[in-house]
This record gives structure tokens, C-alpha cells and sequence, in this order.
């Protein structure tokens, strides 16, 4: 009561324009210590936050630091390869039968029937050859069988002799000899008699050996008539085979050498081009693949979008230690005569591959000096450097055919120090299947 009453009085004095009595020093004391204690309140909050604040951000960078020092790298699968692939190689094409021809018979060229171009049938003659001195053989050759069948005759006429004169020998000794047994004539005279039998019969034999020495000398005479008569036949030349002349190498009065002893007295060259064959060299890698049957294509440069069919038929079964190739064999019709012996072409093999394969762009590999790499990225986030063998170039991707699988992501465009066991953030899936 006595509180209110005197704030009753200070309100009545202070409405009256009279000051008010001042308080004790211990109010103001104390209005100052909460004062300060606000201030130094106030200074620690904003102190802590200030600190606090530092503190946070100076995490955030740690943070960001090291969420940036892992790299972020964009991966896909690899994409499987076909079943079936076609290998593009250089081929050389061939005719069929390709064949140097040679006279056999020495000469001079009387006339010649085909040039280059000519499409000739096995038999055809091609030349005629003058060759007056083998004419001249083989009229001695008939002479020497007419000589060498006189030669027979005689010794038969011999020999019909030599056994009438055995007869008369045989009877006269037989007579000899009985009369001898009776005591009519000594044994001496038939001894003499028994003799001239036996000379006769030896003689007899030798005619038999003359005839028989005779009928061989007939044969052999026979023999080289036939060798003469067989080389007259070689002055006219005929095609071997149906083909092509490609070369005709001789002219009317050349002089002509039998046999191939020098290049320069082949006469013509002839070449059958109704079937071609085309050599080519299947790298080792196809060579198991290379097997007669396999289907082939022929592309040429002066046939632009024509293919030619053909069939691989044969290879050579050993691997050339120089290019490590299997060299192959493919036969093509060529009835309308279009392909030429000698040309380039390519040949599309259609190669089945053994295994499947697998196929990544050319920005997922590492050319290390250890070798070829892919980066794999496997348990979340660590990659794995891979080596790989690699297949055929398709250009902008390259076949894979063993080191990774399928189910692997692969980086796209890693970096130079990418490294066995780093850990790496993968991008988002729209971002990684690009390549």
C-alpha cells in the first residue's frame, strides 16, 4: 500500500512538472550488468555463427573437393556381333587352264590360222609348219620296213629250205642206221650220216633265230616309222583345249625349234576362261572358316554393283610362313566371257564366326605400351583396365573378340590417367549409351 501510494505521488508530481526523487546506485548497477550481459551475449551468437558458418563451408569445399577429384565417365555395353561376317579380300583371277604352245616339230611357219582373241575349240589348227627334212625321215623309215620285211621273207624262205633239207638228212640217217644194224654198212658212214642230221637240225634252228631277229627288226623299223609319222603329224599345231589365244608369239617363215627350250619359240598362248579361278589369301585368323563350299562374291571396279558368284573349292592346307595366310582357291562361271585372266578383284567371303563376337567404338579403347586396354567398371564404382583382342576394323568400331563380355560397361572416352582401381562416378544412362 505503501508502494502505491508513493507511485501514485510520483505520477502527481511528475504530472505537476516536478522531477521525480532519483534511485539508489544499486539499480543502476544492476541495469548495467544486463546490459552488458546482452551485449556479450550478443557478441558470442554472432561470433558462433560466424565460425559455424566458416566451418560448414569449408566442409562443403572438402566435400566438393573430393566429389570432383573422382571423375565422371559415361559407359555402355558392348553390342554383340553378328553371327555371320564378311571378310573383303584381294583376289587375282585366273583362267582355268592357262598353257604355253610349243611346236613339236622343227621347221619354218608355212601359215598360222589364229591371232590374239580367237576363240578356238580343242583340235582347231592353229599353224602349219615346213618341215621337209622330217619329210625326208619318214620316207627312209618306210624303206627301212620294206627293207627289214625283205629281210623276213628271206630268212622264211631260208628256213623252208633248211627243214626240207632236215627231212632228207632225218630219213637218210634213219635208213643209214638200219642198215648199219645189219651189218650192211660200216659205222663209220653212219656215223657220218647221223652227223650231217644233226648239222641240219642246228641249222634249222638258226633260221628260226633269223626269222625271229627279222620280225624285230620289222617292229623296231615299224616303231620309228610310227615315232616319224607321229612328229609329221606335230607340223600342223592345234588348239589343246577349248579357249582363248592370248599371245601368238611367231609369224609366216620363222624358223621353228621343236620343244620349249627358250621363251621366244612358244608359238601361242591359250587360256580357257569358261570357268576362272580366283587366288586369294585368307588371313590365319579365317583360315578355319576357309572350307571347300564356302560361298564367295566377286566385286570389280569396271562392274560397279555387280557381284559375280562363286564357291571357294580347295585351299593349299598350310599356312605361308611369310604373310600367314591360307591361300584359297574360288571357282567362278564364266560363260559370257565378261571377267578377264589377270584382273584385281575384291572376294566377299561370308566367314561364320565361331564364336560371337563383340563390337565397342574406337573411343573405348586405351592404346597402352603394355597393349591394347578397355576400362571395365565392376563393383559399383573401381575400374578395371583390360587387355583385349581385337578383330576386324569396321572403321569407327572395332570387333572384340575376347577379353570382355557383354554384361561389361565399358568407358567411353577414358582418360589418359585412368588407372586400375580408381574409383569413378558413372553419368547418367541417357548421357552414357551414346558413344
Amino acid at each position: 500500500m505503501q508502494d502505491s501510494e508513493h507511485m501514485i505521488q510520483t505520477d502527481q508530481t511528475i504530472s505537476r512538472g516536478v522531477e521525480p526523487p532519483k534511485r539508489s546506485g544499486g539499480s543502476r548497477a544492476l541495469r548495467a550488468m544486463l546490459l552488458l550481459a546482452l551485449f556479450v551475449l550478443v557478441a558470442g551468437s554472432v561470433v558462433y555463427r560466424g565460425i559455424h558458418t566458416r566451418i560448414q563451408t569449408a566442409a562443403a569445399v572438402k566435400n566438393q573437393t573430393l566429389a570432383l577429384a573422382v571423375p565422371t565417365v559415361a559407359v555402355l555395353h558392348p553390342r554383340p556381333g553378328t553371327i555371320q561376317d564378311e571378310v573383303v579380300l584381294p583376289g587375282n583371277i585366273q583362267a582355268f587352264i592357262d598353257s604355253p604352245v610349243y611346236a613339236r616339230a622343227s621347221g619354218y611357219l608355212k601359215r598360222w590360222y589364229a591371232d590374239i582373241g580367237a576363240r578356238v575349240k580343242a583340235g582347231q589348227v592353229l599353224a602349219e609348219i615346213d618341215a621337209p627334212e622330217l619329210d625326208q625321215q619318214v620316207q627312209q623309215a618306210r624303206a627301212d620296213v620294206q627293207q627289214s620285211q625283205a629281210a623276213l621273207d628271206q630268212a622264211l624262205a631260208n628256213s623252208q629250205q633248211g627243214k626240207a633239207n632236215e627231212e632228207l638228212a632225218r630219213v637218210t640217217a634213219d635208213r643209214w642206221r638200219n642198215l648199219a644194224g645189219k651189218g650192211v654198212v660200216s659205222r663209220q658212214e653212219n656215223d657220218q650220216y647221223q652227223m650231217q642230221y644233226k648239222a641240219q637240225e642246228a641249222s634249222v634252228q638258226a633260221l628260226e633265230k633269223a626269222i625271229a631277229a627279222a620280225r624285230s627288226s620289222i617292229v623296231a623299223s615299224q616303231a620309228n616309222l610310227g615315232r616319224l609319222e607321229e612328229m609329221q603329224r606335230y607340223t600342223t599345231v592345234r588348239a589343246p583345249f577349248d579357249g582363248v589365244i592370248t599371245a601368238r608369239n611367231t609369224d609366216v617363215g620363222a624358223l621353228i625349234n621343236a620343244g620349249a627350250g627358250t621363251p621366244t619359240q612358244e608359238l601361242f598362248h591359250i587360256a580357257s576362261m569358261a570357268k576362272l579361278r580366283v587366288y586369294v589369301s585368307v588371313p590365319q585368323m579365317y583360315s578355319r572358316s576357309a572350307v571347300p563350299g564356302l560361298a564367295a562374291t566377286l566385286t570389280l571396279a569396271e562392274f560397279p554393283g555387280r557381284r559375280f558368284h562363286g564357291t571357294l573349292v580347295r585351299n593349299a592346307e598350310s599356312i605361308d610362313a611369310g604373310t600367314r595366310t591360307l591361300l584359297s582357291e574360288v571357282d567362278v562361271d564364266n560363260a559370257s566371257g565378261e571377267l578377264k585372266p589377270g584382273a584385281y578383284a575384291e572376294v566377299h567371303l561370308a566367314i561364320p564366326a565361331a564364336a560371337r563376337s563383340l563390337i565397342l567404338p574406337v573411343n573405348a579403347f586405351l592404346f597402352r605400351s603394355e597393349g591394347l586396354r578397355v576400362g571395365v567398371v565392376r563393383e559399383g564404382r573401381k575400374v578395371d583396365l583390360v587387355p583385349v583382342v581385337i578383330g576386324k576394323d569396321y572403321g569407327t568400331e572395332l570387333e572384340v573378340v575376347s577379353g570382355i563380355n557383354v554384361n561389361d560397361q565399358v568407358i567411353l572416352n577414358p582418360p589418359d590417367s585412368l588407372t586400375s582401381g580408381m574409383e569413378v562416378h558413372i553419368a547418367p544412362a541417357a548421357a552414357s549409351d551414346k558413344p
